[in-house]
Order: structure tokens, then sequence, then C-alpha cells
């Protein structure tokens, strides 16, 4: 049962940091759960306050993760239709590969904030400001799921 549990557990974690990039999948809240599952396992036991923590930085970044984006576009003179559109341009980034998921975003504030009637300017410093709130939200939850990584590897071996 045990290997079950720590295959299961890696697995989460896998899926975990596919999710600090995939917007569809709620990444750190998963790669949590595979801290948890592997937790149940004989062979590894987390303290409590090793797991409160863990459980307070997955909530703290999930909402800095909401709220970053948001504040760099309006940091940068950006709109509600600019964070929209840097949303809906990542979901379709992710159609074209890793540029599509790296400039997805920025392509879409800039189409959101021209929608806007924004003049190009404007548009393109929200949407870099768009592009700059989703590149930190993103390295930020992938540095929380590799640090969850890290304890899975060293508990395990």
């Amino acid at each position: 049962m045990d290997i079950f549990l720590m295959i299961l557990a890696a697995v989460l974690l896998l899926v975990g940091i596919a999710g600090s990039v995939l917007p569809v999948l709620p990444g750190l809240p998963v790669s949590y759960v595979g801290l948890l599952v592997l937790h149940f396992t004989e062979k590894v036991e987390f303290s409590t306050s090793f797991l409160f923590f863990w459980a307070v930085v997955v909530v703290l970044i999930q909402i800095f993760d909401y709220y970053v984006p948001i504040w760099g576009t309006k940091k940068f003179g950006g709109s509600k239709r600019g964070v929209w559109g840097s949303s809906i341009g990542l979901v379709f980034g992710l159609f074209l590969g890793p540029l599509g998921v790296i400039f997805g975003p920025f392509v879409g504030a800039l189409i959101g904030e021209l929608s806007a009637n924004k003049n190009m300017n404007d548009a393109l410093k929200a949407a870099f400001g768009a592009f700059v709130g989703f590149i930190v939200g993103t390295l930020s939850k992938l540095v929380v799921g590799i640090f969850m990584i890290y304890y899975y590897l060293t508990a395990v071996f």
C-alpha cells in the first residue's frame, strides 16, 4: 500500500507542477494533497507544523497568484478587459506550445485593452503589466511546487 501511496503522491506533485503553468489545474493545492498522501504512508511522517506551514504557503501563493496579474495590469494602466484578455490569451496559448503559454497572456491583454478603446501605447503598457504579473505568479507557484517535490524526494529516498 505504501508504494501505491508514494506513486500517487508523486503523480499529484507532478500534476501540481503542470497546474502551476496550466490555468485549468489547481497546481499547488494538488501538490499539497500529494504531500498529504505521502504523509499517510508508514515510511514518511511529516510534522503537524510542517504540514500547517505548507498549507498556509499554498493558500497565500494562490491568493497572490490571483492578484498579482491584476495588480500588474492596473499598475501599468490596464483595465478589467486587459486582465480577462490575459487569461483568455493564456488558454489559447496552451494550444500553441511553450511560446504560446509565454506570449498568449501578453497578446490577450493587448487585445483586451484595444477592445476597451485604448490607444496602442497604453494597451502595450497594460499588456506588459499583465505579462509581468502572469510571469511572477507562475514563477512563484513553480518555486513552491519544486520545494514540495524536493521534500518528497528527501523523504522517499
